[in-house]
């Protein structure tokens, strides 16, 4: 297969839309310059500002700032982590645990 089955990463469109306006071309104008369908520029710029608004609303409760430390928990649970949230917030974490729960968790956390 050759390259146009490739995906192009996010990043690598908020670099093309970024050009793009400072360009000063149109759409059209860029899309052929750069080699891509102007409509699908049209829609990245699109998207990528929806995206920009959205997190922009969401203000999450919990800093992820404030997570301070992760460390070993004390002796006596010497096979959990504790993740020190802030505020005299710690969350136990086994040794064993599942990182796609995990994974979950944490997002859930920032926005509390």
């Amino acid at each position: 297969m050759g390259d146009r089955t490739k995906r192009t990463s996010r990043a690598e469109w908020q670099k093309r839309i970024s050009r793009w306006q400072d360009s000063g071309l149109s759409a059209d104008e860029f899309a052929a310059e750069i080699g891509v369908n102007a409509g699908t520029l049209r829609q990245w710029k699109y998207t990528l500002n929806r995206m920009a608004r959205g997190s922009a609303r969401r203000k999450p409760m919990v800093d992820i700032a404030s997570f301070v430390e992760v460390q070993n928990a004390p002796a006596a649970s010497a096979s959990t982590f504790q993740l020190e949230l802030g505020g005299d917030r710690r969350l136990h974490i086994p040794a064993n645990f599942d990182a796609v729960a995990l994974g979950r968790l944490l997002p859930l956390l920032e926005r509390r």
